[in-house]
């Protein structure tokens, strides 16, 4: 029995049948349209469900967001990142011994070649980190070819580790390398965030020691970030899986696409605009320019294309937020117009009444710039975070199997046939 019958211009009918998933919208199999020489018409495939999924469910009418079932305030709260890694790679939250395995065996995979370091010097210091991300993370290989064969289950477990390891070591020598100061070999015994710390900020000189409130507040933003469905970059990952790309290369053609400002930006953009707000004083000016149709201005970092309600993500990083500023007691004014900024939108009726709530990228642009990482890097810390999700979705295609390569289609709005004469008969 169909569940709904297409009847085109000639009087064709298409029977339709309906794809079910444990949540969300509904869906009609449109498969059937091929057979029939008719196509889809559905730019940025915001109707168009490209895959079945187990990982991850976003609900933005109703500010809800699960991995694997959890609510992601729940993970931020009572998990780690590396737990929540597990789960997202296999399926299920894993014992106190799978937990430790897996921890120890992240560590054991936390260095890069050492060839890999010289790559660097082929970059400009004043590169973006992004660009050198994108060069240095599809390298990787050239350094681990003997394990890149995707149809190889234990290739693919192998790289789906040394990608969750290694990630953060070139993120942290991005940083380095563009300060100029060298590069800090992984800590062992330090937790994943407080390990990306010390890597980012110790040097030769002198010891460094982890500052617990920083460490879990990084923590959670990489729980936060970890994944978020079909995204752009996401499904970047997946198309370009899609073809057979080794795995290194799917990572870096994500990163490429989280570059991008409209995706892995928001939180830099945030910042940027509380720079260009200066002081709290100027507040008004700017509430006012945002709520003037004819201003181009935007207040970055309030309300969220998928969230029709509150960021169920920004009430943990909001918390966070604070718990850092309170620890570092900075004397800063970006920070006095951030603070007042958040109680005005919490508050004002014009914020409510259009649902413009404070988003996760304006807490943790706030938390990133606290810590001390400077807003180029912003975008690094995304795609270290979403790193995860991103091989999570890639192994899960391999497991569901029958991978087709993605082929999208065109309306065709260009010239008809003609002929082509000889430029000196024209």
């Amino acid at each position: 029995m169909s569940a709904a019958t297409l009847t085109l211009e000639t009087g064709e009918k298409i029977e339709l049948t309906m794809k079910k998933g444990t949540l969300g919208y509904q869906n009609v199999d449109i498969q059937p349209f091929l057979k029939h020489k008719l196509f889809a018409y559905d730019p940025g495939l915001v109707s168009t469900a490209v895959c079945e999924s187990k990982i991850t469910y976003v609900d933005g009418d109703e500010g809800v967001l699960l991995y694997r079932g959890y609510p992601i305030n729940q993970l931020a709260k009572h998990s780690d990142y590396l737990e929540v890694g597990y789960m997202l790679l296999f399926g299920e939250r894993p014992t106190k011994e799978e937990y430790k395995d897996f921890v120890q065996l992240i560590k054991k995979h936390t260095l890069v070649h050492e060839q890999l370091t010289k790559f660097f010097s082929g970059f400009r210091r004043d590169s973006h980190p992004m660009a050198v991300m994108c060069g240095v993370s599809g390298a990787l290989a050239a350094f681990y070819h003997d394990s890149i064969d995707v149809n190889n289950q234990a290739h693919r477990e192998l790289t789906a580790i040394r990608l969750l390891a290694k990630i953060p070591t070139l993120a942290a020598m991005c940083y380095k390398y563009s300060i100029g100061q060298p590069f800090m070999f992984p800590q062992n015994h330090l937790s994943y965030a407080g390990n990306f710390l010390y890597m980012m900020f110790a040097t030769p000189c002198e010891p460094y020691e982890v500052n617990p409130v920083l460490e879990r507040a990084l923590d959670r933003i990489f729980i936060l970030h970890a994944d978020h469905e079909q995204n752009a970059s996401t499904s970047t990952v997946r198309t370009a899986a899609s073809s057979g790309a080794n795995p290194f290369a799917c990572i870096a053609a994500g990163i490429a696409s989280l570059w991008g400002p409209a995706h892995g930006g928001a939180n830099e953009a945030c910042i940027n605009m509380l720079e260009e707000i200066g002081t709290v004083d100027r507040i008004p000016e700017f509430i006012a320019r945002a709520k003037d149709k004819n201003d181009p201005f935007r207040l970055m970092g309030f309300g969220h294309r998928v969230y029709k309600n509150y960021d169920p993500r920004a009430k943990v990083m909001r918390e966070t937020c604070h718990e850092v500023l309170k620890e570092l007691n900075i004397d800063n004014p970006l920070f006095e117009v951030a603070l007042e900024l958040e109680r005005i939108a919490l508050s004002d009726p014009y914020f409510i009444e259009h649902k413009l709530y404070p988003n996760v990228d304006f807490y943790s642009g706030i938390v990133l710039k606290a810590i001390g990482i400077p807003t180029s890097m912003f975008t690094v810390m995304f795609a270290l975070a979403r790193t995860v999700g991103w091989i999570a979705h890639w192994k899960e295609m391999y497991l569901q199997g029958n991978i087709k390569i993605v082929r999208p289609r065109q309306i065709y709005t260009g010239e008809t046939k003609r002929d082509f004469e000889p430029m000196d008969k024209a």
